[in-house]
């Protein structure tokens, strides 16, 4: 299955997300490429768009090798054996390296804004695909922290093994594709893939309702 771009990927999330219709909760996005479905799904369900930013702890000689993620509120998630061989010591000091970072997009990206409440509703994640899973995990993590009566994720595209494990972490998976083989890489199935700037994203935000966003110096 292929998607357009993140717009179309949304709308059609949106729609096979018809059956929570009328129920009462939040749309939590993930920055920033989960955005752009976000205000699709928030639009379509009418409810109010907020974000969830899980951060990635890459490992120390391969940056962009994710070892963990670390949510805003509650315990980081972590590839088991990859912990194990990294130093204790570091893995905390990049944990909260993370977590300040989480801090300090939250505030550029929804400035004084306030967040919407969750409690005893129903809480949709999005974001624009899955592969290994420890951001959205995370993310699932965090919005648990806001007690939520029921924790749906939505996604366009994930590998079979890591629905199997979120289906176990949440209360429903909507995913419109869950391919045998996994092309590896999440834009594989877009036509249309660019990185999402931070402006946009405030943009986003700003456009979904709510005090404005601040424009704080990146």
């Amino acid at each position: 299955m292929r998607f357009s771009n993140r717009r179309e990927a949304g709308q059609q999330l949106a729609e096979a997300l018809e059956h929570l219709r009328g129920q009462v909760g939040v749309v939590y996005a993930l920055p920033r490429g989960g955005v752009h479905l976000g205000v699709e799904i928030a639009r379509y369900l009418g409810l109010p768009l907020d974000l969830l930013i899980p951060r990635k702890i890459g490992h120390p000689a391969q940056p962009e090798y994710a070892i963990c993620a670390v949510p805003e509120s509650g315990e980081r998630v972590c590839n088991p054996q990859e912990e194990q061989r990294v130093d204790p010591q570091w893995l905390e000091q990049a944990e909260q390296q993370e977590r300040a970072e989480a801090r300090r997009r939250r505030e550029v990206y929804c400035g004084q804004r306030q967040a919407p409440d969750a409690e005893g509703k129903l809480a949709i994640i999005v974001d624009d695909g899955i592969a290994t899973g420890l951001t959205m995990r995370a993310a699932i993590r965090d919005a648990y922290q806001r007690d939520p009566a029921k924790v749906v994720v939505a996604i366009p595209v994930v590998p079979p093994s890591t629905a199997d494990h979120l289906r176990q972490e949440v209360d429903e998976l909507v995913a419109l594709d869950i391919p045998e083989q996994y092309l590896g890489a999440v834009g594989a199935y877009y036509d249309h893939f660019p990185q999402v700037s931070d402006n946009e994203v405030i943009e986003m935000m700003q456009q979904a309702g709510g005090p404005e966003a601040s424009h704080v110096e990146r």
